[in-house]
Formats: C-alpha cells, structure tokens, sequence
C-alpha cells in the first residue's frame, strides 16, 4: 500500500501556547475541530504519555465520526505526538468501514504537530503519516486545511478570553 505523509504549516497570530491550548483543552478543541460546517459535540483528552483522546466530528448532515488515540509524546507547548484511528462512540478502535471507507485503511496512523513562536506568532507544523494515496488522503488534507482556517477564526474569540 502506497501512503502519502501530509504535512501543512501555518502560522497563526498567535502565542504557542494558546495554540497548545487550543489543541489540548477540550472546550477550546470543540471550536475548531473538524472541516467546514462540522460540529465537535465531544471531546475527551487525558493528556499524558499513554493517555488517550477521543474526538467526535459531526457532519452537517448529523452524521458522526469518532477518532481516538493514544499520546505518545508531549512537549509543551512544542510537540504532541500520537496515534490517530477511526473509533466508536466509546473509543473503541474500528476499521475505516465502519464509516463506508472501502480503501485500504490502516488501523492506525502517526500525527505530529509542532509549534515554534516567532515575534509573537506561531508556526505550526502538522505531520500525519500513513494515510493511502488516492481519495482518503485528499479528503484528509483538505479537512485539516479547513479545520485549521477555523482554529485561526476561534484564537480571536480565545485571545480575549484565556490567559496565557
């Protein structure tokens, strides 16, 4: 199986950690995560090596997707290093078919994501590995791109709201 490793930079008007925040707090994560018009009505965190999320994205259609995985590394506020997988509602890892993806999906993937402050902004590097060439990893980057266009969108709410 051929993948295809997706990385996306971006800087946000931002200190880093507010972005590490807007990764790692669960109320803050429920702003932004998921594509265009997607809700994320739940979203759990135990954030320490080995602890476990579980993220729910809806789609404007009602529809949820579960994914969860485990944190292998965390820096921070410089670097998250985890697991990503297709899951249930109760965290519970499921095969890509389970959502009608027919490709061959791995169980799961690699996620790394980078923050470097920059005179007061942040430079975010995501890295997710693993993903099959074709449609899935399309549809993938794409939903990254926008989810981060609406965590750039939420950091304004957040700049007036949070400390950091």
């Amino acid at each position: 199986m051929k993948t295809k490793e997706i990385i996306i930079n971006r800087t946000f008007d931002a200190p880093r950690e507010l972005i590490w925040k807007a990764w790692t707090n669960p109320e803050l994560a429920m702003r932004w995560w998921g594509p265009k018009d997607f809700t994320a009505p739940f979203i759990k965190v135990d954030l320490r090596i080995g602890g476990r999320y579980l993220f729910c994205m809806r789609s404007p259609e009602g529809k949820d997707y579960w994914s969860t995985g485990t944190y292998r590394e965390l820096s921070e506020p410089e670097r998250i290093v985890c697991t990503d997988s297709f899951a249930d509602s109760k965290g519970n890892i499921v095969p890509a078919s389970y959502y009608g993806i027919n490709e061959d999906f791995p169980l799961e993937l690699d996620v790394t994501m980078t923050l470097e402050e920059n005179n007061g902004k942040t430079n975010m590097t995501l890295r997710h590995e693993g993903i099959p060439l074709g449609t899935m990893n399309e549809m993938t980057e794409h939903g990254w791109e926008e989810s981060f266009d609406k965590l750039k969108d939420s950091l304004v709410k957040s700049k007036s709201e949070i400390k950091v």
